[in-house]
């Protein structure tokens, strides 16, 4: 009874002290939008919520308007059809009442583009995303000499030597080989572009979705609340291998992320292999300690 007394203690001590191993990413059978890491995507899923006050009354409302109208005014029992031409007070309604519906929508709409398209000034953290045909390019302006690597998808035989074998963590055609990392709780300024075709940069988890144009430098960003692994795609048909081009932005905490970027600077599959090893250690670490509880 003492021993599983411990067991749970370090489970729980696992649980407060380890760096997350949290990967959000797509699931089976998934219906609604994916859990918010940022507070745009809280805005982006309250604003869904929001609209079904209005989407399914008015859903409502056109069914029983057809039934009505199927059941009242078909030919045996309304074999002689009336001749009314208009009806100004029905005209009224149909006309003031989505105007008044739009403009409800219109108010929250407008404000929370507002808040997606204008980044806060002085950001923590500036990253240059560039999208190729099929791979992405990422530059970090930091320093006087940034820090720049291609992120391509993961092969399987690959896992092994960067020490990604985990696939419900470093799911297939998800996961990449470099990951972009970030500090949580940081404000981190995305410009976006393309060298050849439009792609797109897309993280649901962020609420960021933005066009990368060649020849154009588009701008964007956020600030993760949460640490952990967040997966998107390319959202924008670029050729044959579209669906080949993931995106996965690996959240840290800033102590993480300092010894992180010192690493790369030299070495940028060793530091990704180091901090892979130690978050991931983290992780099995507060499984072992919560299976011993049990």
């Amino acid at each position: 009874m003492r021993n599983k007394a411990y067991a749970v203690l370090a489970a729980l001590a696992c649980l407060l002290f380890a760096s997350s191993a949290f990967a959000d990413q797509p699931v089976e059978w998934q219906t609604g939008l994916q859990a918010a890491a940022t507070g745009i995507m809280e805005e982006i899923r309250w604003f869904e919520r929001y609209t079904l006050w209005f989407i399914v009354p008015i859903t409502l409302l056109v069914l029983l308007l057809l039934i009505i109208v199927v059941v009242k005014f078909r030919e045996s029992a309304n074999p002689v059809p009336s001749r009314t031409s208009h009806n100004t007070l029905i005209e009224v309604i149909w006309t003031v009442g989505p105007v008044i519906i739009l403009l409800f929508l219109a108010i929250p709409s407008f404000q929370l583009l507002t808040a997606q398209l204008t980044p806060p000034p002085n950001p923590d953290l500036t990253v240059k995303a560039t999208g190729n045909q099929w791979y992405w390019s990422y530059e970090y302006e930091v320093g006087e000499n940034p820090l720049s690597f291609d992120s391509l998808l993961l092969k399987d035989e690959d896992r092994a030597s960067l020490g990604k074998e985990d696939k419900a963590a470093y799911p297939r055609l998800l996961a990449v080989d470099n990951e972009v990392v970030v500090p949580a709780g940081k404000t981190v300024r995305l410009l976006v572009t393309a060298a050849d075709v439009i792609h797109a940069f897309a993280m649901p988890a962020f609420g960021v979705k933005i066009d990368a144009v060649p020849g154009r430098l588009n701008e964007t960003w956020f600030k993760a609340d949460r640490e952990g692994l967040y997966y998107g795609q390319c959202s924008e048909l670029c050729g044959k291998d579209h669906a080949y081009m993931p995106i996965a932005v690996r959240v840290v905490s800033q102590d993480k992320y300092d010894a992180w970027l010192a690493a790369a600077a030299t070495n940028l599959g060793e530091a990704n292999r180091a901090l892979t090893a130690s978050i991931d250690g983290a992780a099995k670490t507060v499984d072992v300690a919560a299976n011993a509880a049990q």
